[in-house]
């Protein structure tokens, strides 16, 4: 099977958001912080790698309080999930590909 570029999300090309999908996949949800400290970025960084996957729909934002600290947390939608294994299939497939 001969894998086309269109096959890949460009949502996962940046590195850190194809880590932010992979830490999400694999587990039921990570805190900010967390995965901050985890990933070792910046505020700034994160949030703006967060933002983009939110817009696209892949993951989802649980803003609570822990006490009287506000905790926001992040969940792998549904959507993102699937669009995370279809990115995962078309690398697979890429490198079957590059077998002699």
């Amino acid at each position: 099977m001969k894998i086309s570029l269109d096959q890949f999300d460009k949502a996962f090309e940046n590195r850190i958001r194809l880590q932010i999908m992979s830490v999400l996949v694999a587990n039921e949800s990570y805190d900010f912080n967390s995965l901050k400290e985890l990933l070792n970025l910046t505020d700034g960084n994160l949030a703006s790698h967060l933002k983009a996957l939110e817009k696209e729909e892949y993951i989802l934002v649980e803003k609570t309080f822990i006490g009287r600290k506000p905790n926001t947390r992040y969940l792998a939608s549904e959507k993102g999930r699937s669009a995370f294994r279809l990115h995962l299939l078309a690398l697979e497939n890429l490198i079957k590909q590059q077998k002699l």
